[in-house]
């Protein structure tokens, strides 16, 4: 049977640091994965919950000098209807619309797959491929978390258990591009099986500060450091395509699972990437 651990609700962010450093506590936002997390499925079953849902701190998505940030308790739902995400980060709206059913977008927070740190988590790879930085904070202050240092091993992260994520600041340098696209066994309200962000910088000689992100491949998100060096500096050709599909199936280990093969996931993430490419060139 479920647990029913204590849930406190504080209504500010300072409440909430003091809760955090009194004891072991699982922070919550939508709630999506509490009933998973009170069955002891996957780990022990929290002691005590913090319900943010109520720290207004959390909410908010802003355009700024160095990028659009996006608070950790923004909805699925609110970045799919947000005109400043579809203007200037497409791929995490396209990303948002593939998690769950639309009960699950309307609860679910950017912030809480962040946390949960699962492989599968769709929005993940966007943030590693977008050079995203994830603000948390905590009673001994705030500090800024690169994407590429979050995700630590089989959902552990960087982020300290006195600490809360704020918010993410996703950088809009000129001329920045990014793909999405994920594979699952259905077409809507599937765990992935594969994800795959493309990020790169259009200039007159050729493709610059290029990131292959995937997710459900492996323990935590990644990127793909040999497909990415193939990228660096050309075009999206039919030849640079193969030759950046063949890398990618060459350098990725992907993981067995109850959801995929590693052989199904090796070849898929090879194809999905010269789609992505295909795409991108127009061809």
């Amino acid at each position: 049977m479920p647990a029913e651990p204590p849930i406190d609700t504080p209504k500010h962010l300072f409440e909430a640091y003091e809760l955090l450093a009194s004891g072991p506590t699982r922070p919550i936002a939508g709630g999506t994965d509490v009933m998973v997390a009170i069955t002891g499925e996957l780990g022990p079953i929290p002691e005590r919950m913090l319900d943010l849902s109520r720290i207004e701190e959390l909410r908010g998505i802003s355009l700024e000098a160095d990028g659009l940030v996006l608070g950790a308790r923004t909805t699925y739902t609110e970045i799919r209807r947000s005109a400043l995400c579809r203007e200037h980060l497409p791929a995490l709206v396209e990303a948002a619309g593939t998690i769950g059913a639309a009960q699950i977008q309307n609860r679910g927070t950017l912030g809480g797959n962040i946390a949960n740190a699962s492989p599968a988590g769709d929005t993940l790879p966007i943030l590693l491929a977008a050079d995203a930085r994830i603000l948390v904070g905590g009673q001994r202050g705030e500090r800024e978390i690169k994407a590429l240092d979050y995700f630590v091993a089989y959902r552990k992260t960087a982020l300290e258990p006195d600490e809360l994520i704020l918010h993410v600041r996703f950088p809009l340098p000129g001329g920045r591009q990014l793909r999405f696209r994920k594979v699952g066994t259905r077409r809507a309200q599937a765990i992935s099986k594969v994800v795959v962000a493309l990020g790169w910088q259009d200039g007159p000689r050729g493709w610059s500060d290029v990131r292959v992100a995937l997710g459900s491949v492996a323990a935590t998100p990644i990127r793909a450091a040999g497909t990415e060096a193939v990228l660096e500096g050309a075009r999206p050709t039919p030849e640079v395509a193969d030759r950046a599909a063949e890398t990618l199936a060459g350098e990725l280990q992907p993981i067995d699972d109850v959801r995929s093969t590693a052989d199904y996931r090796r070849a898929v993430s090879a194809r999905v990437l010269h789609r992505l490419l295909r795409d991108a060139g127009g061809w």
